[in-house]
């Protein structure tokens, strides 16, 4: 149940992260209320894992995902860069999520 904590978590923290691009400094209504949301959901899953769940592990798989997700978004998005040196990147951070994950017992 933790690992279903913890990818919550990090799906609440793209769409955190995606809704502070819209919020326009907090000027914006509805992209403001999304982000203080799903904020504060990313946060309570992320405690709920963390209770079973090794601290490192669930930190860096948490912040693993929200900047994949994330970046993977501002591609498709925002038209930001896909160059193969931005790819490869994006592939380290997943190689490392996935490592963390088999290398945890629980």
């Amino acid at each position: 149940m933790a690992w279903f904590f913890l990818f919550s978590a990090g799906v609440a923290e793209i769409a955190f992260a995606l809704s502070l691009k819209y919020n326009q400094g907090f000027t914006k209504l509805y992209p403001s209320i999304i982000t203080m949301i799903s904020g504060g959901i990313s946060f309570y899953l992320l405690v709920l894992a963390i209770k079973t769940l090794p601290l490192g592990t669930a930190y860096a798989v948490w912040t693993g995902m929200g900047a994949v997700g994330v970046a993977l978004l501002g591609i498709f998005l925002f038209k930001e860069s896909a160059d193969w040196y931005r790819l490869l990147s994006i592939t380290l951070v997943v190689a490392g999520i996935i490592g963390l994950k088999l290398t945890d017992s629980h």
